[in-house]
């Protein structure tokens, strides 16, 4: 009998199945199903993911792409708000009463501005995040690998197109892309000595933590390795405006003046210029004397850019005690605004670096207040401050013997005044003590006569080398023959002793010195000046002798601006919150010119127009109108045919006397009549020849 093999050969086999399943064995292969090798690689995606593998750079270029959407959704998230809510704080701070509710209301409608933002960006954000994952979900949901796929790799590739840039990734070096002005450079690795691709860094934004900036903190040797538990970064590292920023409470013991002596090493530490950085006490609320704010500027120059002309050129009219002087931005882009009334400043620094600027930016908001009177002293002629002559109650120009001694007398002038001001507002206390509620000036008596003095003393230095060669008598010396003593320290007496009795009346000093040592910048005088500002120095010592060794201690650096800080100034007023670095604005001569000329008719138009300015507009007034005078008596001559005429006829033609018509036409240059020769029956009467009034 022929078995079913025999019978079907094409036919295998089958042999029964066992009863019982068999057991595991360990490292047995189970092949791919189906659905496993729909889902294999393909070749190209494979040769991807293993490129990836042996390139160690593409994932932290993803990580810090998405740490940068994360950062910039954030920046924008916040906008600014935190630190123009600080501004408008601090400005109400500084403010004084009467525009309290003002500011108040400013810091009330930005608190509610910033609230509405952060809704409108939060409810914006999730809307696009739920319709997100719901597309997300619902195409895995449906197309199953491939949807996944697309989406992590679309993530990845955006990660990694954001993250392209010039700082190093956990010391990975990252290719630049192909728009990058920078080109990658071949390097070696020092662990396995392959070929890398490395890409010239530019310093990092800020530290990657807290723990980052306290090892620079513990490098530039402002605390010890020992000390670094006990300090504290209070709030952490944050970003403010174009920089970061960061409140830092020191160990116990240690004074914040301490800390902030050394910027330098900590610029080093940081790898920054000491020019970004703003190293100064905290003096908030919050603060105390062992904390120090640190804020760096992203850029190198945080200053650099074109200029900025200053709002008063096209100011009709500007309120000096009001509104202040706007001076210039800082590095974080905010206005800063000079309040000189009750105070002086001195301005010292290098040549050619601003000083004559900021000086003008003052001068220029004084000049556009009629109820401001301004006197002029510089130890060098030259154009800078002509314009002022229009409008100034004195202007002296020059550093000789007979000019320091003409500065000494309206010195004396200028004190007396101050002096006798103070008697008045004595007199109106004791009588009318509603007007003077304080017993000082307000602005409606500055208003009705009792204005700001602005005391400009420019060139400093060559004054005092003037005056140290210039002999006077020892002042209450009523001798027959006084002792003669060097006039440098009494100059330099008078002027601090400006300072001191006119403060209280509204007396302001401004004082510039190219010179910023012991012989340009006297420490009485300058010890006299509440508000100092200084531009770039050489070195510390000269940045000393301008701001003082307080406000250099605590971190002011004029010594530390580059050579390309034209305008840069480092401004010191005294106040609790210290210094602060400016880029002052720009007034050129031609617009200074406008503005003095704007300042004579504000002038002309409310009476204050006085002294050298009020003789000198009144002698151009009388020379024009005697010009007239002389263009009349031409046409008279010419009318008649004549080219000569008796004073007495000359005068009846123009309806004026003889008296009347000699004054006008001295003031117009033309000499007193001479003989003209026979004439009118006369033998050699005395008048006037065409030639002679054409020549004038």
């Amino acid at each position: 009998m022929s078995t079913a093999a025999e019978r079907h050969p094409h036919l295998s086999v089958v042999p029964s199945m066992p009863a019982q399943p068999p057991a595991p064995v360990e490292g047995v292969v189970v092949e791919k199903t189906k659905a496993v090798e729909k889902a294999a690689l393909p070749s190209w995606l494979g040769a991807a993911v293993n490129h990836a593998k042996d390139n160690n750079y593409y994932a932290p270029l993803a990580r810090r792409g998405w740490g940068r959407i994360a950062h910039d959704w954030m920046d924008r998230y916040h906008d600014d708000y935190p630190h123009l809510i600080d501004s408008t704080r601090k400005a109400l701070r500084e403010a004084p009463a009467d525009k309290h509710a003002e500011l108040k209301k400013a810091v009330r409608d930005r608190r509610a501005e910033y609230l509405q933002h952060r809704l409108t960006r939060a409810g914006v954000t999730g809307a696009w995040a739920a319709a997100g994952g719901v597309s997300l979900t619902a195409a895995t949901a449906t197309g199953a690998f491939w949807v996944d796929l697309a989406a992590g790799l679309g993530a990845y590739l955006y990660g990694m197109w954001r993250g392209v840039g010039s700082e190093p990734i956990d010391n990975v070096s990252v290719p630049v892309s192909a728009g990058s002005a920078q080109q990658p450079v071949l390097t070696q690795t020092s662990d396995a000595q392959q070929p890398a691709l490395t890409q010239p860094s530019s310093p990092a934004v800020g530290p990657a933590d807290e723990e980052a900036l306290l090892s620079a903190l513990v490098k530039a040797d402002i605390i010890t390795a020992a000390e670094r538990q006990e300090t504290r970064v209070v709030g952490g590292v944050r970003r403010d405006g174009p920089g970061w920023a960061a409140s830092i409470e020191l160990p116990e013991g240690m004074p914040a003046l301490r800390a902030t002596s050394k910027v330098n090493n900590l610029a080093g530490a940081l790898r920054k210029k000491v020019s970004q950085l703003e190293f100064k006490p905290d003096t908030s609320e919050t603060g105390h004397e062992g904390m120090v704010t640190l804020w760096v500027a992203d850029e190198p120059n945080p200053h650099a850019g074109p200029k900025v002309y200053s709002e008063l050129i096209n100011a009709p009219r500007w309120h000096f005690w009001r509104d202040g002087i706007p001076l210039g931005m800082d590095a974080r882009q905010a206005r800063q605004v000079l309040r000189l009334i009750w105070s002086s400043i001195m301005i010292g620094g290098l040549q050619d670096y601003g000083k004559s600027y900021l000086a003008r930016l003052i001068a220029a908001a004084a000049a556009l207040d009629p109820t401001v009177r301004i006197i002029v002293i510089t130890g060098k002629k030259g154009p800078d401050w002509t314009p002022l002559k229009k409008i100034a109650h004195r202007f002296i120009a020059g550093s000789d013997p007979d000019t320091i001694r003409e500065a000494f007398v309206a010195m004396t002038e200028v004190i007396d005044d101050m002096q006798a001001r103070g008697e008045e507002l004595d007199r109106l206390f004791d009588k009318e003590p509603h007007r003077v509620p304080e017993g000082k000036i307000t602005p409606e008596l500055a208003d009705d006569g009792m204005g700001p003095v602005l005391l400009i003393v420019e060139e400093l230095q060559e004054l005092l080398g003037g005056a140290a060669i210039t002999k006077m008598p020892v002042p209450d010396d009523d001798s027959e023959k006084p002792r003669l003593v060097s006039a440098k320290p009494l100059l330099v007496d008078l002027f601090a002793r400006f300072n001191r009795v006119a403060r209280f009346v509204l007396g302001m000093g401004l004082y510039i010195t190219q010179r910023p040592d012991a012989s340009g910048v006297p420490t009485e005088l300058r010890d006299v000046c509440v508000k100092r500002a200084c531009f770039r120095t050489k070195t510390r010592e000269s940045s000393e002798m301008v701001l003082g060794e307080m406000a250099v201690a605590a971190g002011a650096s004029p010594h530390a601006l580059l050579e390309s800080s034209k305008g840069v100034l480092v401004l010191d007023e005294g106040a609790e919150d210290g210094y602060r670095t400016l880029r002052g604005d720009v007034i050129d001569l031609p617009d200074f010119v406008k503005i003095s000329e704007r300042g004579l008719e504000l002038r002309l138009a409310k009476g204050t127009l006085s002294g050298d300015a009020l003789q000198r507009y009144q002698e151009q007034q009388a020379a024009q109108e005697a010009g007239l005078t002389v263009e009349a008596a031409l046409r008279v001559m010419d009318d008649l045919k004549v080219v000569r005429m008796r004073t007495e006829t000359l005068a009846a033609a123009l309806h004026l006397t003889v008296d009347e018509l000699k004054v006008k036409m001295r003031a117009a240059g033309v000499p007193d009549p001479t003989p003209i020769g026979a004439i009118d029956g006369l033998v050699n009467p005395r008048g006037y020849k065409r030639e002679t009034l054409a020549s004038a």
